[in-house]
């Protein structure tokens, strides 16, 4: 049986409305940024479990035990609130286990967590993502802002690489493309920092407990990632060798 990799988040409803004159009318649409990351986990042998953000509130597992059923959890674009408020709490007051703390224990008990940057991961835009006061700072390799931590670049930055002989980039070509912006952290003490932006952390894993934790402080998918990162020949590669290394 296949070992299995989570992703939850990166799902989106936008709801617009059209002005022609004197009369108006609304679309709405429902899309995800899934696929690139979807294709790097097939390529490299797990099975890939996706669960959007609008399901996550509810569908992300409440047990420990139900999160020890991943070998890698992957978090992109989606708040912490998604985890702090499930429905029956945020409805009816009802008690219900947390779930950032939930993903540190599963952490220190073995498991392998990936952030991935976003407007709703890290600190986010206007601080809405919230993780720098969940448990999950706990066991990140980065320091979480407090504040809105967009770094945007709209002319493109390319990541620099410091260790270019890591496992992590075996196979990935030296021609990186640019991204067009990230997630400002501060790397922790114990962090081994594999790659920045800016001088700004970029890849970067801890190990806490049993386990271990990595970031990757822009996006998997448009818009932060161009088109020509997320069809760059090492997407697959990249992303595949990370994951083997969280499992290390």
């Amino acid at each position: 049986m296949a070992k299995k990799v989570m992703l939850a988040g990166e799902s989106w409803m936008s709801f617009t409305t059209h002005v022609k004159g004197f009369d108006t009318f609304h679309t709405s649409v429902y899309e995800t940024g899934k696929e690139w990351l979807e294709k790097a986990v097939k390529a490299a042998g797990y099975e890939f479990v996706f669960i959007p953000n609008h399901e996550a509130m509810d569908g992300f597992p409440f047990t420990l035990e139900e999160l020890k059923e991943y070998s890698c959890i992957i978090l992109s674009d989606i708040g912490a609130n998604t985890l702090l408020l499930p429905t029956e709490t945020f409805n009816r007051s009802v008690k219900k286990p947390n779930r950032c703390n939930l993903l540190r224990d599963y952490v220190l008990s073995g498991g392998s967590l990936l952030m991935v940057g976003g407007y709703m991961t890290f600190s986010g835009i206007d601080g809405k993502g919230k993780w720098h006061d969940t448990a999950v700072q706990e066991v990140l390799p980065v320091e979480v802002s407090t504040l809105d931590d967009r770094m945007e670049h709209c002319e493109g930055v390319t990541p620099e690489i410091l260790k270019k002989d890591h496992p992590v980039f075996k196979g990935v070509s030296e021609a990186w493309p640019q991204v067009l912006g990230y997630n400002k952290t501060v790397a922790k003490p114990e962090a081994e920092v594999l790659a920045t932006v800016c001088g700004d952390p970029f890849i970067a894993f801890g190990k806490y407990g049993k386990g271990k934790s990595g970031v990757f402080t822009t996006d998997c998918a448009p818009h932060w990632a161009p088109p020509e990162f997320c069809n760059w020949e090492s997407y697959n590669q990249l992303f595949a060798n990370i994951i083997a290394y969280l499992e290390v």
